[in-house]
Parts: C-alpha cells; sequence; structure tokens
C-alpha cells in the first residue's frame, strides 16, 4: 500500500551501458523482470519499483528516490518551508505527476502523485 512520504520507487540511469544490458545483468544476477514503457524505459517490481531510464535527455545523474504523496502542491509547499530547492516544478509524467526537489545535503528526490 503507498504511503505518504515513505519511498516509492527507485530510478537509476541506464545510460553507460544499453538498457538490454542492464535488464539482462539485474535478470542475471538477481532474477528480476522488467517490464518496458517505450524503447528508452524498462521498470522493475522487485521489493522497492523502480526503473532504469536509457533515454540520456531523460536520465538522472545518480539514483533518484522517489516518494509518493497523496496531495502534490501541499507536499511540494512542506518541501520548500523545511528548506528544500524544487529543481523541477510539477510536470506530467506517464503515471501520474511529480516533481523534483534537492534536499540541503544536495541529494536529489522526486515525490509523485496520481
Amino acid at each position: 500500500m503507498k504511503q505518504p512520504g515513505k519511498l516509492d520507487s527507485l530510478e537509476m540511469p541506464a545510460t553507460g551501458g544499453t538498457l538490454d544490458r542492464m535488464k539482462g545483468f539485474y535478470s542475471a544476477a538477481f532474477g528480476w523482470s522488467f517490464t518496458d514503457y517505450g524503447p528508452t524505459y524498462s521498470a522493475f517490481a522487485e521489493g522497492l519499483d523502480g526503473g532504469f531510464q536509457a533515454d540520456a535527455e531523460e536520465a538522472p545523474a545518480k539514483p533518484l528516490p522517489v516518494l509518493y504523496s497523496e496531495n502534490l502542491e501541499e507536499t511540494l509547499g512542506a518541501v520548500e518551508s523545511a528548506g528544500g530547492t524544487i529543481v523541477k516544478p510539477i510536470f506530467p509524467f506517464p503515471g501520474g505527476r511529480r516533481f523534483h526537489f534537492v534536499d540541503p545535503a544536495g541529494n536529489e528526490l522526486a515525490v509523485w502523485s496520481v
């Protein structure tokens, strides 16, 4: 069950190798399975949901923790109030809407909602 403020998924770049190579590695090493969403994105559901982004323009430079929110606008306000910096305002993506922020230590995270 999705819970506000809890880690919900993890996106990792796949630009250093091909998407098929990444899927092959994790499948062979850990038995992961994947669901493709177009030619540049493949999702996994292995404990913590997540996916690999092979589009260099869309891929995060580092793994991207993604949290869930029931009210995206309210959460964005709370992030700003707590000292976070919004680096990508709310935008639509397949499956919902999200925004990205940087925490006080410089870590980038995202928050999404339906």
